[in-house]
C-alpha cells in the first residue's frame, strides 16, 4: 500500500460547520483509500457528529482545538492570539510535516495570514495567490489570483501565470496550457497601469503559452486555461460568475413550472439538464489552493456543503502525487 496522504481539516469553519464538514471527510476516507484525515476543532462537537457514521477510524483523527477564529475578527490578530484554534493548529501540522495538506471553510483572512506567516512561502516566492478551478464550455480555467493579493505587482503575475501553467498541467492533465491576462479589450495597449506592464513580461516567457489578453465575456468559454489577474479583479470574476450561475439556475426552474406544457417537458429535460449544470457547479472542483507555500492549504466557500469538503481533500492526494510543490519551487528557484 503506497503511503496516505495526510490532509488536515478545519471542523469549525464555515457557514455548516461542524456537520457538513464532518460528513465531507467521512466520504472523502469512504471514497478513497489514499487519504488520512486529522478534524481539528472542539472533540466533544465532533465525535457527536460523527456518531451518525460508519467510517475507517484509522484513517479518522481528532485533534482537539478549543478556540475559533470567527469570520469577523481581525485576521492577523487572530492568528496570533488564537493559538488553540482549528485553523493555527492546523497550519502547524503542515508546517511540522505530519499533514501534507489543510483544508478549511473558515474565514479567508485568516487562512491566507496563517498560510504566510506558519506554512511560509516557497523560497522565491512573492506572493502565494489563490487559484479556484472555474467551469467553462471545454471543461475547467484557473482563475489565478481570485483573494489573495488586491494590490499586486507585475512580476507577482508573471509568477501566478508560471504556477498557474505547472497546476493546470499535472492536476487537470492540460498540455501546454494557454494563459492569458483579463483585460477591458483584446489589444495590447488597452487596460490599466498594472496590465500594460505586465503583458510584455508574459509574453517574454518562453516556459508558458501566452494568448495574450482575454475579456471577462471570453472566461466561460474556456478561451484561456490560466486566467491571470489580481486579486480584486478575480474576486469580481468569480462572484460574478457564481451570482449569474444562480440566478439563471432559478429562471430555467421557474421557466420550466409556468405551465403544464412546460412542466411535462421539465420532466423529459430533467435527467440531461441535471447532468448539464452539474459541470458548472464550482463544489465539484474542490477549494481554492494557495499556491506557492511550503505546504497545501486550501481555502473552500464559507458556504461548502459536504460534496466541496469531500473535493478539496481529494484534490490533495493528487497535489501531493504530482509532486506540485516541488515543480513550482524548481521553477521558480531556476527563474530566481
Amino acid at each position: 500500500m503506497s503511503e496516505l496522504v495526510n490532509v488536515a481539516v478545519d471542523a469549525m469553519g464555515g457557514d455548516n460547520a461542524p456537520a457538513e464538514i464532518v460528513k465531507g471527510v467521512v466520504e472523502a476516507i469512504e471514497e478513497d483509500s489514499r487519504v488520512k484525515v486529522f478534524l481539528l476543532g472542539r472533540e466533544n462537537v465532533i465525535r457527536e457528529e460523527l456518531k451518525k457514521y460508519s467510517y475507517d477510524s484509522s484513517r479518522l483523527e481528532i485533534v482537539h482545538a478549543e478556540d475559533v477564529i470567527e469570520t469577523a475578527e481581525p485576521p492577523v490578530m487572530a492568528i496570533r492570539k488564537k493559538k488553540d484554534s482549528s485553523i493555527v493548529k492546523g497550519m502547524y501540522l503542515v508546517k511540522d510535516g505530519t499533514c501534507d495538506a489543510f483544508v478549511s471553510a473558515g474565514s479567508t483572512g485568516a487562512v491566507l495570514v496563517g498560510g504566510q506567516i506558519i506554512v511560509g512561502r516557497i523560497k522565491g516566492v512573492e506572493r502565494p495567490p489563490l487559484a479556484p478551478l472555474i467551469p467553462t464550455e471545454k471543461g475547467v480555467s484557473l482563475l489565478i489570483d481570485c483573494g489573495a493579493n488586491v494590490d499586486a505587482r507585475p512580476s507577482h503575475l508573471v509568477q501566478f501565470a508560471r504556477m498557474g501553467s505547472i497546476y493546470m498541467e499535472n492536476i487537470m492533465g492540460v498540455k501546454n496550457p494557454k494563459v492569458g491576462i483579463v483585460n477591458i479589450g483584446a489589444e495590447e495597449e488597452k487596460g490599466n497601469a498594472l496590465v500594460k506592464e505586465t503583458f510584455p513580461l508574459l509574453k517574454e516567457c518562453s516556459d508558458i503559452h501566452f494568448i495574450g489578453s482575454v475579456e471577462a465575456r471570453d472566461i466561460p468559454s474556456g478561451a484561456a486555461d490560466v486566467v491571470v489577474c489580481e486579486a480584486f479583479v478575480g474576486n469580481v470574476v468569480l462572484k460574478m460568475y457564481e451570482g449569474v450561475a444562480g440566478a439563471l439556475l432559478k429562471q430555467v426552474k421557474a421557466g420550466m413550472m409556468s405551465t403544464l406544457r412546460s412542466k411535462i417537458g421539465a420532466l423529459l429535460v430533467k435527467p440531461a439538464l441535471k447532468e448539464t449544470l452539474k459541470s458548472f457547479q464550482t463544489d465539484q472542483y474542490g477549494g481554492a489552493p494557495l499556491l506557492g507555500l511550503k505546504g497545501l492549504v486550501v481555502k473552500t466557500h464559507g458556504s461548502s456543503k459536504a460534496v466541496e469538503i469531500k473535493n478539496s481533500i481529494l484534490q490533495c492526494i493528487a497535489f501531493k502525487e504530482q509532486k506540485i510543490n516541488e515543480k513550482i519551487k524548481e521553477k521558480i528557484q531556476i527563474d530566481g
